[in-house]
């Protein structure tokens, strides 16, 4: 029996060793931000275009540069995937260290690079949870973790949105919403009212909303610089209403199914 105890406290002192090193060997940054960009159906090339040169734009622009070194450690770690009604195949981009112009920029060419190619629905619910788990033992230990999520469209697909969104809250992840409102749609009424009540959570979550195309790269440019700085928007921000229906997409879709070139 003292033998069996002796063997299981130096397991335990064992693990804890290991969990220790493990927690030492993470990098320390201000923030770790994934960027989860729609690429669903109702993209088409030319907003998609416009969306991705907006990321690319806002990464390598010096106010996102100013506020990554204003930061306690100066550098933040990022990761982008796409999605649809499920994750783009292979779109994740590796998990990176933003400490420089070099790393930005060479961040922001891997996603300018991707391939473009559109996906079926609109499942926010499937890109939050996906996006949440991409935080484990990735190699950096942030003061905030913010999932940074863009759509032209209410969660049409897969399970609803808000237990996806709540599940991530839940671990401390902030979920930040960019409405994209270039084509809004009145079946579902304001988008970014939607995602405002729907979507995003957690301490300081906000909205941003682009409703003309040649507004992309100064709305997600204006997004990040407030993600890495965790300063609050200081424009109008999307108050929450209690009337917002969050099942609205669920409830339109086989209007979608008869309809495919609405595909919101």
């Amino acid at each position: 029996m003292l033998i069996a105890a002796l063997a299981m406290l130096l397991s335990l002192s064992a693990f804890a060793e290991t969990r220790d090193v493990a927690a030492a060997s993470e990098t320390a940054v201000d923030l770790e931000l994934v960027l989860a960009v729609d690429i669903s159906g109702s993209m088409d090339l030319e907003e998609a275009q416009i969306q991705r040169a907006g990321y690319v734009s806002a990464l390598t622009h010096p106010e996102f540069l100013a506020a990554v070194h204003e930061g306690f450690n100066g550098r933040i770690a990022i990761s982008y995937f796409e999605w649809g009604g499920v994750i783009g195949q292979n779109s994740q981009l590796p998990w990176t260290l933003i400490a420089t112009a070099d790393d930005a920029a060479r961040f922001a060419e891997l996603i300018k690079k991707r391939p473009f190619a559109s996906l079926r629905g609109t499942s926010l619910s499937t890109a939050i949870a996906y996006g949440s788990k991409l935080f484990d033992a990735n190699g950096f230990s942030g003061a905030r973790r913010v999932i940074d999520i863009s759509g032209d469209g209410p969660n049409n697909y897969g399970a609803p949105v808000t237990p996806a969104r709540d599940a991530a809250t839940s671990l401390g992840i902030v979920v930040n919403g960019l409405a994209i409102m270039v084509r809004p749609s009145a079946a579902f009424g304001p988008l970014d009212r939607y995602y405002a009540d729907c979507v995003i959570g957690g301490p300081g979550a906000f909205v941003v909303a682009v409703q003309e195309p040649e507004d992309f790269a100064m709305a997600i440019r204006r997004k990040l610089v407030l993600e890495v700085s965790g300063r609050q928007p200081s424009a109008r921000f999307v108050p929450v209403a209690n009337d917002t229906d969050c099942m609205i997409g669920e409830k339109l879709r086989p209007a979608f199914e008869r309809y495919p070139e609405l595909d919101r």
